[in-house]
């Protein structure tokens, strides 16, 4: 028998081993690189998507926040075109009309954070705007050659991103005209600029763009791109875009994938480095097993972290969505409360011609019923000579009220003059006094002296007496020791008439913003009844203001005005 050499035998052996290990030691390699870019690709992408949920959801709120400017400025140019100081100053500016408006509209575009808003004649021309005051006003410039303005006349309305003329400043005009009697006779302006939006945005730390219609940048975080095309996207660069409703605006919102692949590259390196640990040992086994959990962890709370920062974002979001839709239902509101105002008007018009028919036929019927008394003969019946004296009283009674209806339908002359308090007064109580009685309101009155006259335009005195006389009332409705008191106060060189009622008073709330335009507690209010009546009360040289008032304890206006000796 022959024997095999042993070391023959083991080198033999370790030859064919050796092909084995590499390849066993080429597959182990292989697996790992391949675990490490399955890793690296997975979580790449997880954290692409997280990244583009996130930007999904800044932009929903970039959008919300623009949507509500655009439409609380174009409440602001709507309620501005149906406005009678406008028309009257674009029908005659030189009789002092246009500077009211000039004030008008600068303490409105400080109340609603307006860049600048200014009325336009019919060629263009500026007649009023609310930086009157300032070196580079817009009164007296013309702007007859911008879109907006011409397509107002064409069309009603218009909105334009543009560069101003005379500021430089882009911003975004929106454009009403102003009717007069159905005709175009100018337009009004509302100019926003958006410098503070883009402060924010270009401290947000992403990529942010509003293109128009034809993809110019009109709006962006990074200012010096604005007017431009939009940029390309960056190499590893998540958007975004959604539309803006209101407008023909697209947002953009892009943000560097740079966290998403460091978040890849840490991963992997993490596998590898547990795949090493796993290979080296047991101990290092357990350690990297007990990091790996760890890490888990902070994953775990890193998702429930986002997903609690999706949560309460939407949570802002669907708020703000709430918010829009209040906002447009009370835009609608407004729009026909404004068609309201104007059938009420147009009803005054009517009751004044009504009330002008009728002095005719009552002259007639009052005639006959005074021939009638005199024809009687001596020792007639007593009742026919008291039924023919009712006759007369009743003729003067209609006569008086038909009289005052056409003096409070009459429109205001603008002409300032002196105003016997006391017929203001009765015949602002004489129009409403149908209300007071059905209502069955207590009325204490005081003795003003006949020849007390005031400086002020009755016509529109009496508006101002009306609506405080009607808001008392309203506030009286349903109670049943209802009280309305008018007081007056005499001052050498003014005169105070104090409204006062004993209904449940102004709430804190409403008391805060009485004087502001649009803010009503009544659910059908339009929100301008205190507001115009200020506003002539100053035009008067005089003031209208409510006394501090506590949750019942009543409501007081006091009405001051000029004295005229």
């Amino acid at each position: 028998m022959r024997h095999r050499d042993p070391a023959v035998t083991a080198d033999s052996m370790r030859a064919l081993a050796a092909p084995r290990r590499l390849a066993a030691v080429l597959v182990v390699l292989a697996l790992f690189l391949g675990l490490l870019a399955l890793t690296f690709t997975l979580v790449r992408d997880r954290a692409v998507r997280d990244l583009g949920q996130r930007l999904e959801v800044t932009a929903r709120t970039r959008v919300q926040a623009l949507e509500s400017v655009l439409a609380k400025q174009r409440a602001v140019a709507v309620v501005l075109s149906d406005d009678s100081l406008m028309r009257e100053a674009l029908a005659d500016p030189a009789a002092g009309t246009a500077a009211r408006a000039s004030h008008k509209l600068e303490r409105l575009s400080e109340a609603t954070d307006s860049a600048v808003i200014y009325l336009l004649d019919r060629d263009g021309l500026a007649i009023a705007a609310s930086n009157w005051n300032e070196e580079a006003s817009f009164v007296g410039s013309n702007y007859g050659f911008r879109d907006y303005f011409s397509q107002a006349l064409l069309r009603g309305e218009a909105t334009q991103f543009a560069l101003g003329t005379v500021s430089k400043r882009p911003g975004l005009y929106l454009s009403h005209d102003v009717a007069v009697a159905g005709r175009p006779r100018g337009v009004i302006v509302v100019k926003v600029e958006f410098d503070r939006t883009e402060a924010n945005w270009s401290q947000a730390g992403e990529r942010i763009f509003v293109t128009d219609a034809a993809g110019q940048v009109i709006l962006s975080s990074t200012p010096a791109l604005r007017f431009g095309p939009l940029p390309a996207s960056g190499p590893g660069e998540v958007a975004a875009a959604l539309p803006v409703p209101g407008a023909d605006w697209r947002l953009v919102i892009r943000a560097p994938a740079a966290e998403a692949t460091a978040a890849a590259v840490l991963a992997t390196g993490t596998v590898g480095f547990l795949l090493s640990l796993a290979l080296g040992g047991g101990v290092w086994a357990a350690r990297a097993r007990t990091r790996a959990a760890r890490r888990a962890e902070a994953e775990r709370r890193y998702r429930a972290d986002l997903e609690r920062a999706v949560d309460e974002r939407t949570r802002d979001l669907t708020a703000e969505m709430r918010e829009r839709r209040a906002a447009e239902q009370r835009l609608a509101q407004l729009q026909g409360e404004m068609v309201q105002a104007n059938k009420l008007a147009t009803l005054g018009q009517i009751t004044a011609g009504v009330a002008h028919e009728v002095n005719t036929p009552l002259a007639t019927i009052r005639l006959l019923a005074e021939n009638g008394r005199q024809m009687l003969p001596e020792g007639a019946a007593p009742d026919v000579a008291g039924n023919l004296d009712q006759i007369l009283r009743m003729s003067d009674r209609i006569a008086q009220i038909t009289t005052e209806l056409r003096g409070f339908a009459r429109k205001a002359t603008g002409e300032l003059g002196p105003v016997a308090l006391k017929e203001a007064l009765d015949a602002a109580l004489l129009l409403v006094a149908s209300r007071r009685r059905a209502e069955g309101i207590r009325m204490v009155l005081p003795q003003i002296p006949p020849g007390l006259t005031v400086r002020a335009e009755r016509v529109r005195l009496e508006q101002i007496l009306v609506n405080l006389i009607q808001n008392a009332q309203e506030a009286l409705s349903g109670r049943p020791d209802a009280e309305l008191r008018i007081e007056l106060h005499e001052q050498p060189d003014r005169v105070r008439l104090t409204i006062r009622d004993n209904g449940p008073g102004l709430a804190p709330g409403i008391a805060a913003t009485l004087f502001t335009p649009f803010a009503t507690s009544k659910p059908r209010g339009l929100g301008l009844g205190l507001v115009i009546s200020r506003e002539i009360a100053r035009d008067f040289g005089g003031e209208l203001t409510a006394a501090p008032s506590e949750p019942g304890q009543g409501a007081s206006f006091h009405l001051d005005l000029p004295r005229l000796p």
